[in-house]
C-alpha cells in the first residue's frame, strides 16, 4: 500500500538529487564558474522533476550558453522562480557577444516573458517586452496571450493585436480563445468567420467551445466541414456528447474516429461510467495500450460512483503497483470509496500515503481525509485533521460541519458555522444543508426555521430540494406534519421524490396513516419505480396490523417490477469488510454469530429488553417475528464485531437503510451488557451507543 513519496518537493529528494538541483547563484561569477556539463545537469534536474511535458529536453552539452539559458527559463518558470529566471536573463544580456545577441537575445527575452506570464507577473513581462529593440511574432504572441486570458485586459489584447506587424495563425488563435473566454458563443463565431487563416487548432477551439456550453448541434456542423481532423477534434466531440448525456452519439463518434488519443479513450470510459455501463468501461480500459493518471482516475471514480467501491480500491492498489503516482483527485475518489465501505483501516493507510506524498499540504486531499474520518465514525481524528489544514476553503468547512451534523453534535456544528463566518468565509448552499441537518438531528426546530429564512434573506442563496428535504424532516420528526405539508405546497418548484419520501418517513414515526397515504400517492406519481414509496406505506399499514393492505402493496410492487432494496450491514475487521444481510446464511462464521446472539438475547431480556414486534413486518407468529428481529443485519454485524474486535476498541457498523426501532433498543442493551462502545451509521445519521444510552437520545 505504501509508495514512494513523490518528486514535486525538493526537500523530499535523495542526497544525490539535492546535490544536482539548481541553486541560487550568489554572484554571476559563481554561475559562470560551473563547467558546461554541470550547468546543464543542474538546470535539467529542475525540469525533469516537474510534471511531464510533450517537449523533448535538450541534452547536448555543446549547446551555447544562450540555449542553456532558454532551457533554464522554461524549467524555472514551471517552478515559478522569478529570481532564478531574472538572474539567468541578466547573465545572457551581459555576457553574450553582439553577434549572438541579434537572434539569441530575442529568444531569451521571449522565454523570460513566458516565465513572468506563467508566474502571474504581467507587469514584469510587459517591461521586458517594451525594452526589446527587436520583437518577433513569437514575442508579440507571448504578451498577447497574457492579456487575452486575464480578466479585464482583453481590450488591451485587442489593441496589441492590431499593432502586430505580421500576425500569424497563432496570433489569431489566441484572440479566438480570448473571445470564447470573455464574450461567449456569438462573438467567438464572428471572429472565427473573419479569420484570414485557420489551422486545425482554430477549428478545435470552436468545437471545444461549443461542446463545453452544450451546443453539440453547432459543434457537429462545424466538425463535419473541418478540412482536417486530429485526435483533439475527436476527443472534444466525444467529451461533449458525454457531458450532454448523449451516450449513443459519443459511442458512434468514438468508433468513427480514425485517430484516437488516450484522451479520447478516457473520455469514452468516463461516458460509460457516467451512465452505469461499467462492463463496457472495463473492456475499453483493458484494451488501452497506454494510460494516463486521468484514465486511472476515471475508472476508480466510476467504480465508486456506481456502488462498486471495492473494485475501485482494488484498481487503486493495481495503479500503485504499476508505479503511477496518485494526485488529489485520485485520493478523493479512493477516500470516498473508503467512506462508502466504512473501511476506516484502509482509509488510514491511504492517509499515510498522503502524508508521504506532496499532497500532504493539499487542501483537497486534507478535506477528503476529514470527510472520510467523519463518515467512518472517527470524529476525533476528523477534527484533528481539520485543525491542521492551513488553507481552509468552503468545501473544507462544509466537510467538518457536516461531520458534526451527521454525528448529532448539533451545537458543535453550529458553533463551527459561526466560526466559519467570523473567519470571513462565505457559506454556500451546501453549508446550509449541513446547518439544517445539524438542527434536524438536535431537534432545534425554531433555530432551523431561522437559518432557512436567513439563507435566502441575508446570503441570497437560492433554495434547493435538499434544503426543503431537511426542513420537511425537521418539522416532520418534531411531529409538525401539517406545517411540513404546508411547506411542501409552498415550494417554488415541483417537489423532488425525496421530499415526499422524507414526509412518508415522518408519518411512519408518528403513525399518521392519512398523511402517509397522501405522501405515498404523490411520491409514486412522480416516480412509480421507487421502492421507498411502497415499502414505507406498507410499514405504516403493518404497524397497524392492516395486513390486507400490506399484501395489496406487495402485489402492486410485483406488477410494476419494483424490487425492495435489501437491508444489509457491514463491518471492517483487519482491513477486510464483512457484509451481512438480514437472515444471512452465507457468512462462514454464522454458527458462532448465532450462538452469540442467542446468548445476548437471554441477557437482554433479563435486563428488561422486550422485542418490538412492530418492526417484524411479516404476518407470522410472534415467536418467528422475534427470530426475524434477532437476525436483522445490524445485529449480525454487531455480534461478529463483539467476537472479533479487541476490548477497548469501538465496534463500528454501517447500514444501507435506517436503523429500525428494535435494533436501536437492542443495541443500547448490548452496549451496557458487554461494556462496549458501538457506533452505528445508517442513512440518517451516526448513533454512538455506550453504557446503555445512544447519542441521539432516541430522537432520530
Amino acid at each position: 500500500m505504501e509508495v514512494d513519496g513523490g518528486q514535486s518537493s525538493w526537500s523530499g529528494y535523495s542526497a544525490l538529487t539535492r546535490k544536482t538541483r539548481v541553486q541560487v547563484p550568489a554572484t554571476e561569477s559563481s554561475w559562470l564558474g560551473y563547467s558546461a556539463l554541470t550547468r546543464k545537469t543542474r538546470v535539467q534536474m529542475i525540469d525533469e522533476t516537474s510534471q511531464p511535458c510533450s517537449c523533448e529536453t535538450e541534452t547536448k552539452e555543446t549547446r551555447k550558453r544562450n540555449s542553456l539559458s532558454s532551457l533554464s527559463f522554461a524549467a524555472l518558470s514551471k517552478h515559478q522562480n522569478l529570481t532564478f529566471a531574472t538572474l539567468s536573463h541578466h547573465h545572457v544580456s551581459t555576457h553574450s557577444n553582439q553577434r549572438e545577441l541579434n537572434d539569441n537575445n530575442i529568444i531569451a527575452s521571449n522565454k523570460l516573458i513566458t516565465s513572468y506570464v506563467r508566474c502571474g507577473d504581467l507587469d514584469s513581462a510587459v517591461r521586458v517586452f517594451e525594452n526589446m529593440k527587436v520583437k518577433s511574432t513569437v514575442t508579440w504572441n507571448s504578451i498577447l496571450a497574457a492579456y487575452a486570458k486575464k480578466v479585464g485586459n482583453f481590450e488591451h489584447a485587442r489593441q496589441l493585436f492590431e499593432k502586430i506587424p505580421q500576425p500569424n495563425v497563432v496570433s489569431y488563435n489566441i484572440m479566438l480563445a480570448g473571445h470564447w473566454h470573455h464574450f461567449g458563443v456569438h462573438d467567438a463565431r464572428c471572429f472565427f468567420d473573419s479569420m484570414p487563416v485557420k489551422d486545425v487548432a482554430s477549428w478545435n477551439t470552436m468545437i471545444s467551445g461549443y461542446a463545453q456550453v452544450g451546443l453539440m448541434g453547432e459543434a457537429q456542423r462545424l466538425f463535419s466541414v473541418m478540412p482536417e481532423k486530429n485526435c483533439v477534434s475527436w476527443s472534444a466531440m466525444v467529451s461533449g456528447y458525454v457531458a450532454c448525456g448523449d451516450l449513443d452519439s459519443a459511442v458512434a463518434c468514438f468508433y468513427a474516429a480514425d485517430v484516437r488519443s488516450v484522451i479520447t479513450w478516457t473520455a469514452m470510459i468516463t461516458g460509460y461510467m457516467k451512465f452505469g455501463r461499467v462492463e463496457l468501461a472495463e473492456r475499453l480500459f483493458g484494451e488501452m495500450t497506454m494510460r494516463t493518471l486521468v484514465t486511472w482516475n476515471s475508472m476508480i471514480a466510476g467504480y465508486v460512483e456506481n456502488g462498486r467501491a471495492e473494485d475501485g480500491l482494488r484498481l487503486f492498489r493495481i495503479m500503485l503497483e504499476t508505479g503511477v503516482k496518485p494526485n488529489a483527485l485520485t485520493l478523493t475518489s479512493v477516500l470516498l470509496g473508503c467512506s462508502n465501505l466504512s473501511a476506516l483501516q484502509l482509509g488510514k493507510q491511504v492517509h499515510q500515503l498522503v502524508c508521504k506524498s506532496p499532497l500532504s499540504s493539499d487542501t483537497t486531499a486534507g478535506t477528503s481525509l476529514v470527510s472520510m474520518y467523519s463518515k467512518c465514525g472517527d470524529l476525533k481524528d476528523a477534527w484533528d485533521l481539520f485543525v491542521q489544514i492551513s488553507r481552509k476553503d468552503v468545501v473544507c468547512w462544509n466537510a467538518m460541519i457536516s461531520g458534526y451534523a451527521q454525528h448529532g453534535a448539533g451545537e458543535k456544528a453550529l458553533h463551527l458555522f459561526d466560526e466559519m463566518k467570523n473567519e470571513g468565509m462565505k457559506p454556500d448552499w451546501i453549508t446550509f444543508v449541513a446547518v439544517l441537518l445539524a438542527c434536524n438531528h438536535a431537534g432545534l426546530v425554531d433555530l432551523g426555521v431561522q437559518y432557512f429564512n436567513t439563507m435566502v434573506r441575508d446570503y441570497g442563496i437560492e433554495t434547493k430540494p435538499e434544503h426543503y428535504a431537511c426542513m420537511v424532516d425537521l418539522l416532520g420528526r418534531a411531529g409538525q406534519l401539517a406545517k411540513a405539508v404546508d411547506l411542501i405546497k409552498s415550494m417554488p418548484f415541483r417537489p423532488h421524490p425525496a421530499i415526499y419520501g422524507t414526509l412518508l418517513g415522518a408519518c411512519r414515526i408518528h403513525k399518521n396513516l392519512h398523511l402517509a397515504e397522501f405522501a405515498a400517492k404523490n411520491l409514486l406519481e412522480l416516480d412509480p419505480t421507487i421502492a421507498t414509496g411502497y415499502v414505507q406505506l406498507a410499514n405504516v399499514y403493518a404497524s397497524q396490523n392492516r395486513w390486507e393492505h400490506v399484501a395489496k402493496i406487495r402485489r402492486s410492487m410485483k406488477e410494476n417490477n419494483v424490487v425492495k432494496t435489501p437491508g444489509y450491514s457491514w463491518i471492517e475487521i483487519n482491513s477486510v469488510v464483512h457484509e451481512f444481510r438480514s437472515s444471512d446464511r452465507l457468512h462462514p462464521e454464522l454458527a458462532s454469530i448465532h450462538a452469540k446472539l442467542n446468548d445476548l438475547e437471554k441477557k437482554m431480556k433479563l435486563a428488561g429488553y422486550v422485542p418490538d414486534l412492530e418492526f417484524a413486518l411479516h404476518d407470522v407468529g410472534e415467536e418467528l417475528k422475534e427470530q426475524l428481529l434477532l437476525w436483522h443485519s445490524e445485529k449480525l454485524a454487531i455480534a461478529f464485531g463483539l467476537l472479533k474486535v479487541p476490548l477497548g476498541v469501538p465496534i463500528r457498523v454501517f447500514k444501507n437503510l435506517r436503523v429500525c426501532g428494535d435494533c436501536h433498543s437492542a443495541t443500547k442493551y448490548i452496549s451496557a451488557i458487554e461494556g462496549r462502545e458501538i457506533i452505528v451509521r445508517d442513512t440518517s445519521r451516526f448513533h454512538h451507543f455506550k453504557d446503555g444510552f445512544c447519542s441521539c437520545t432516541d430522537y432520530w
